[in-house]
């Protein structure tokens, strides 16, 4: 069975690569531009992981994942412009399983989101 995949980012460019690369991949995706969609999206089916981008507009993706680590623990996969050291530790203590910076590879980000999935199991 298909591991099925939220993508969280305003980009609708950078969420057509990642879906492709995901679907290419022979994962299930659903896509959003903003953080309330997400958090919407996850209302509506709970996915096996987040790709979540830190830069939204409505909500960025740090609040997002605070307030999805209140009621579940699925894997965020942090995909940001912000290559900071601190905004890196930042993303990671807020919950999120591994930080990507833009630009990334689309192999790239499909390995690491099997390496999470992998651990899942």
């Amino acid at each position: 069975m298909p591991h099925n995949i939220l993508v969280a980012d305003d980009d609708p460019h950078i969420r057509e690569i990642i879906c492709f690369a995901l679907e290419k991949a022979g994962m299930k995706t659903a896509a959003v531009a903003d953080g309330a969609a997400a958090l919407q999206a996850l209302e509506r089916r709970a996915p096996d992981l987040i790709v979540l981008d830190i830069g939204m507009p409505e909500m960025d993706g740090l609040e997002v994942c605070r307030r999805l680590r209140q009621r579940s623990d699925v894997p965020v996969l942090f995909l940001s412009a912000r290559d900071e050291e601190i905004d890196r530790i930042l993303g990671l203590e807020m919950g999120g399983d591994d930080y990507v910076t833009k630009p990334f590879s689309p192999r790239e980000l499909v390995a690491r989101v099997n390496v999470i999935l992998r651990r899942g199991r």
